[in-house]
């Protein structure tokens, strides 16, 4: 063995050796609760809401929760006004769908609606919009509400976006973005 082969590989065993410890020194910050969140603008002002459906797999029956949060919810809401993605449109019902007074669940606890509100549900596919109308507004007390959709998923997987808008229960009813459900079906 000659002796510039004994140096480049002395040298090559150092840089081996020197890289892990290198990689431990470097600044990595990954936040695993916001790894799957993605915005379609970031300087839009796009507000995340929470939401929960029992099935991600393409094709399948599911019950997607789309939550307001008191912490969403600024004024009381005299209507809620949803842009539908078309995908999820096309598989829509009226009758499947309910607005309700919920309770957000953890790991020992699912989902579920509490108390149905009474309310107007107007569809219209042609727009992709979804209208409720609660017969009394909604309060903005400490309460969690949701619209449940009981569907079938779409055939295609990836990332559907849900905007919602409302128009408040003050003295001037003024009608605002609340915010944007990103729900994601898996292949």
């Amino acid at each position: 063995m000659n002796y510039t082969s004994k140096f480049f590989n002395k040298k090559l065993l150092k840089v081996l050796l020197f890289l892990p410890l290198l990689a431990s020194l470097l600044p990595f910050e990954i936040n695993p609760a916001k790894a799957l969140e993605f915005q379609w603008d970031q300087s839009s002002g796009y507000k995340s809401l929470k939401w929960y459906q029992t099935t991600a797999m393409k094709n399948s029956r599911n019950k997607l929760f789309l939550f307001f949060r008191p912490s969403d919810r600024k004024t009381g809401l005299l209507s809620i006004n949803l842009k539908i993605p078309k995908k999820y449109n096309q598989k829509l019902k009226q009758n499947n769908i309910t607005f309700c007074k919920a309770k957000i669940g953890n790991y020992t606890a699912k989902s579920k609606c509490l108390e149905e509100i009474p309310s107007d549900i107007v569809l219209n596919k042609e727009t992709q919009r979804l209208e409720i109308y609660p017969i009394s507004p909604v309060p903005s007390d400490k309460d969690t509400y949701a619209v449940v959709f009981k569907i079938t998923n779409p055939q295609r997987y990836g990332m559907f976006q849900f905007h919602s808008f409302g128009k408040s229960s003050g003295p001037i009813p003024v009608s605002a973005y609340i915010g944007s459900w990103t729900v994601t079906i898996d292949p």
